[in-house]
């Protein structure tokens, strides 16, 4: 009897062994997988999420029929082709992208999107590709002719906008208007200089233009000062780095080879 309770525990032991030893091996090849993705996250990566403002024309906005159309747009999708992936477009809260870039729910901040030293802190861009300034823009009739003369009015802009950050950049300036409101879309900020709420609107040239031929070039006005040029360029995540060098090569090649030039005539009439 003893020796039958004997050969009864060896096996149990010998079971508890095989058990620990087979969960031990599961564990491991289980494991080797995720850590192959976690040293080579790209790798695996083919499709990526751009981030755009849907209202900045001719940029990337909504046609008639509610299509997502654009520079930008265009742009993108034959950029993809060069970089053999594919780029699905995300609506985005213009105020938060680079919050939505480095929390990794986008992957390209590309709209209109301003260089500017605060922003390089946050994201790294790629190669510019169309040059920009902030104007000032005012109605027909209005008698502003110049910065000064906007002394005690009040200025609309885009909340977290390449134009705000210029108009914040000259604090004398600020000092002396009497009201500077943010609004989350340049047509809103539009729409309030339109309602004489506002007495200007401080904008990219590049998406003023577009409107004021679209909605009657007569009742706007440019003044002759502005808030200083600037450059459009992609805003990537710091680490991305592979995918960066990618970018500027199909930028590269598609200035070399024509094709940047077509784009830009399909969307813009003067060179």
């Amino acid at each position: 009897m003893k020796k039958f309770k004997t050969i009864n525990l060896l096996c149990l032991l010998f079971l508890l062994a095989a058990l620990i030893v087979g969960c031990s091996d599961n564990g491991q090849a289980s494991a080797q997988p995720y850590e192959r993705l976690e040293q080579n996250p790209e790798s695996e990566k083919n499709s990526y999420i751009m981030g755009l403002d849907d209202t900045f024309a001719p940029m990337g906005f909504r046609d008639e029929r509610g299509n997502l159309v654009g520079f930008d747009i265009e742009l993108a999708n034959e950029a993809a082709k060069r970089m053999d992936i594919t780029i699905e477009f995300q609506p985005i809260d213009w105020s938060m992208k680079e919050t939505e870039l480095n929390a990794g729910n986008i992957d390209f901040i590309w709209n209109g999107y301003s260089v500017t030293g605060e922003r390089k802190e946050k994201v790294a861009f790629s190669a510019p590709y169309l040059k920009n300034k902030q104007i000032i823009v005012v109605l027909a009739n209005s008698d502003i002719k110049s910065k000064d003369d906007l002394d005690g009015k009040n200025i609309a802009v885009q909340a977290e906008s390449s134009a705000l950050d210029a108009i914040n950049s000259e604090p004398e300036f600020v000092k002396k208007v009497n009201e500077l409101s943010e609004f989350s879309t340049n047509n809103e900020a539009f729409m309030d200089l339109e309602a004489k709420r506002s007495d200007a609107l401080i904008v990219d040239e590049v998406l003023a233009r577009y409107y004021m031929k679209q909605n009657g070039q007569e009742n706007y006005k440019i003044l002759n000062e502005d808030f200083g040029d600037e450059e459009y360029a992609v805003g990537l995540r710091k680490s991305d780095t592979k995918l960066l060098e990618k970018l500027n090569t199909a930028f590269d090649e598609m200035k070399n080879d024509g094709t940047y030039g077509q784009i830009y005539a399909r969307w813009f009439s003067e060179n």
